[in-house]
C-alpha cells in the first residue's frame, strides 16, 4: 500500500524561533499543535493520535503532552530519532491511519534549547557519548562531524568552496523568510574566513542552537474532503537505522539503502522534484544525502554543487526558507523545519521566496548521533493533490 492511499497532510504550524527564551518546551509544542489544527481547520477533540519528539522535554513525554493538552488518545508516539524523528513518524502516522488504528494524527517536533542545554545533552545523549566521547573532550557534535568532513574532502577531494555554496545559497533564502534568525549577508569569503570550530569546520558549517517548534496534521481523505485547506500527498517514503554499522565514519548514510526504491514507488524521477529540503546541521550532511539519495554518484557530490544551481529559480532549489543553517536549530523540532517549509511551498503560502509551481519535493531527516555517526536516516517525497 501507498502511503497516499487514504491518507493526506491538511494542515501545519510553527512557532516563532528565539535565540534565548523563558518558554518551556510543553509551550513550544503545544504552540506548534495549535496552529497546525487552527490551519487545518479542526480541534483537539478531533484528534486520536499524537506524535511528539523533543529532547528537553523528559520527564514529561507523549502522553503526558496529551494529558496536558486535554487530549483523548488511541495511538501515540514518541520519537526517539533525533532530526530523523520528524519525517519517520509522520510515516508511522499515515500507515496508522491506513490501517485504521487512528483517524486524524498531529505530529510535533519542538524543544526549547540553547548553546548550554545542547552542549549539556550532548554528553549525556546517549551511553556510548556519555561512557566513550565526553570524557576526553571530543567537542561535541562539531568534533565528530569534522572527521566525516576531513575523511570525505581526503578520499573524495571535496572542497570548502564546494561545501561553502551551501550556506551562502541558504543565506539568501533566510533573508526572505521573516523567522530566520541569521538573516545578514553572507559571501563565500565569510564563509571560508569564518572562526576555526573544529578543523576543518568554521563557524558558518554550525548550526545555531535555539528554540522553536513545528507540526503537521494528518488525517482520513473523508475528513480531508471537508476542510478548507488543498490536500498534500505523500508519494513515498522510507527509513533506515544503523546503516553500514561496519563503518566507523559514516561516508554513506541510510538513505543510500531505500532512495532507489522510494523513487521508483513514487513514480518519478529526481528532475520531476520542483525543491528538496535537506537535513542541515551540518553542508558535509547536505552533500552526503545527495550522494546518497542518488542525485549523482558516491564522490561526486563536489562536482554536482559546482554545477547545479539551488536558488529560488534555479535547477534544483535547496532550504527554501534558509534550513537550520541560517534559521537556526531548535533542537529536535529541526527534524521538521524542512516538513513545514515544504508543505508551505506546495501550498503556495512561501511569499517572497515562493519556488513556481512548485508541485512536487523531497525531505530529508538525519539524526540520533552516537559514538562517530548519525544512526537515523529518513526521507520522503510529498505532492501538492
Amino acid at each position: 500500500m501507498k502511503y497516499s492511499d487514504g491518507v493526506s497532510i491538511v494542515g501545519y504550524g510553527d512557532t516563532e524561533y528565539h535565540k534565548k527564551s523563558e518558554h518551556s518546551s510543553m509551550w513550544y509544542i503545544a504552540t506548534a499543535i495549535n496552529n497546525a489544527l487552527a490551519d487545518a481547520g479542526l480541534t483537539k477533540d478531533e484528534v486520536d493520535g499524537l506524535a511528539v519528539t523533543s529532547f528537553l522535554l523528559p520527564p514529561d513525554n507523549t502522553t503526558t503532552v496529551g494529558e496536558h493538552l486535554g487530549m483523548q488518545l488511541r495511538w501515540i508516539n514518541h520519537g526517539v530519532y533525533g532530526g530523523a524523528s520528524g519525517v519517520s513518524t509522520i510515516l508511522q502516522a499515515a500507515r496508522a491511519i491506513q490501517c485504521g488504528d487512528v483517524q486524524t494524527v498531529v505530529c510535533v517536533a519542538a524543544d526549547n534549547f540553547n548553546v548550554e542545554s545542547h552542549m549539556e545533552m550532548m554528553d549525556n545523549f546517549n551511553a556510548p557519548m556519555r561512557d566513550y566521547l565526553a570524557p576526553y573532550g571530543f567537542g561535541g557534535a562539531n568534533g565528530l562531524f569534522a572527521l566525516l568532513q576531513t575523511r570525505h574532502m581526503h578520499e573524495y577531494g571535496t572542497t570548502r568552496e564546494q561545501l561553502g555554496k551551501f550556506s551562502v545559497t541558504q543565506r539568501k533564502h533566510a533573508q526572505l523568510n521573516e523567522n530566520a534568525l541569521l538573516r545578514s549577508n553572507l559571501s563565500l569569503d565569510d564563509y571560508l574566513n569564518a572562526r576555526m570550530i573544529a578543523e576543518p569546520i568554521r563557524l558558518f558549517d554550525c548550526v545555531m542552537p535555539c528554540s522553536g517548534g513545528h507540526a503537521v496534521v494528518l488525517t482520513g481523505d473523508a475528513i480531508a474532503s471537508r476542510l478548507p485547506n488543498q490536500s498534500i500527498k505523500i508519494l513515498a517514503g522510507g527509513q533506515k537505522h544503523n546503516h553500514r554499522p561496519e563503518d566507523i565514519i559514516m561516508l554513506e548514510g541510510g538513505w543510500a539503502d531505500f532512495s532507489r526504491d522510494m523513487f521508483n514507488e513514487a513514480g518519478i524521477s529526481h528532475t520531476d522534484l520542483d525543491f528538496i529540503q535537506l537535513y542541515d546541521d551540518y553542508p558535509i550532511m547536505e552533500l552526503v544525502q545527495l550522494e546518497d539519495l542518488g542525485f549523482c554518484r558516491k564522490g561526486e557530490g563536489g562536482k554536482f554543487i559546482e554545477q547545479t544551481d539551488f536558488g529560488l529559480t534555479g535547477d534544483l532549489p535547496l532550504n527554501t526558507g534558509g534550513g537550520q543553517l541560517s534559521c537556526g536549530q531548535c533542537g529536535a523540532g529541526g527534524g521538521m523545519i524542512g516538513v513545514n517549509e515544504a508543505l508551505r511551498q506546495l501550498r503556495n503560502e512561501a511569499g517572497k521566496r515562493q519556488v513556481e509551481n512548485a508541485k512536487v519535493g523531497l525531505v530529508s531527516g538525519y539524526g540520533m548521533v552516537s559514538f562517530v555517526k548519525g544512526l537515523s536516516s529518513s526521507a520522503m517525497i510529498l505532492i501538492r493533490e
